[in-house]
């Protein structure tokens, strides 16, 4: 997967970077704002909406935390049927150059903020970490095959096959794989609000969300 671009699946940059813009325009937000809000450059967020800039996956997520949202939706329009049947070849998919995928296999639907996610993090590969979404936000995670280093704030848990965790979304959260193989795990991310939040008013804070969200730690 290294040396591959962000996006896969059609999606152009120039597609993505229109959508970003529209999105940040019709929350009245300009360049500098959600360059604010972000934590990203001014010259990053203006380049990935002209398209000539390939972002990372964290920076995708930033973008799309600061306006209020979900990468799937950045990626994807909203699907109108009552049924939705997402093939393998229709499914967006994300590479980020580190090392890593994330294959979104729900589809986008109107009013509806949640995301169900396949990640597979190549061996000794550290995916990062993502900035806190909106308070409310939760996550669900579950490990399918390999090792997962899961930290919550600082605090790192150590997860193996068939093993699960929840934890607040408005929390910081970082993956990385420390095996000698690929770690695969599932994620359901449901955003606090419904993505209903006023994002101008929510700054990035990498050290946002400090209580401990676990009511009874893993590793005991």
């Amino acid at each position: 997967m290294r040396g591959e671009g962000v996006l896969s699946s059609g999606l152009s940059m120039a597609e993505l970077g229109l959508r970003i813009r529209t999105e940040r325009r019709t929350r009245g937000l300009s360049i500098d704002r959600l360059a604010e809000l972000s934590g990203i450059s001014r010259s990053m967020v203006s380049e990935v909406e002209r398209g000539t800039k390939t972002p990372t996956v964290l920076v995708l997520d930033r973008l799309a935390t600061a306006l209020g949202t979900s990468i799937a939706r950045l990626l994807d329009e909203p699907a109108h049927q009552a049924m939705r049947v997402l093939r393998h070849s229709e499914q967006r998919v994300l590479r980020d150059p580190s090392g890593w995928e994330r294959r979104v296999l729900s589809p986008v639907l109107e009013d509806v903020e949640f995301e169900f996610m396949r990640t597979t993090i190549g061996p000794g590969v550290d995916a990062g970490e993502f900035a806190p979404h909106a308070p409310g936000s939760r996550e669900y995670l579950a490990v399918e095959r390999g090792s997962l280093r899961l930290t919550i704030n600082g605090r790192p848990y150590e997860l193996g096959a068939g093993d699960s965790a929840y934890y607040p979304g408005d929390c910081r959260h970082a993956f990385a794989n420390d095996g000698p193989a690929d770690c695969v795990y599932y994620l359901a991310m449901e955003l606090g609000a419904a993505g209903q939040h006023d994002p101008r008013t929510v700054r990035y804070n990498p050290h946002a969300g400090q209580h401990d969200p676990w009511k009874e730690p893993l590793d005991g």
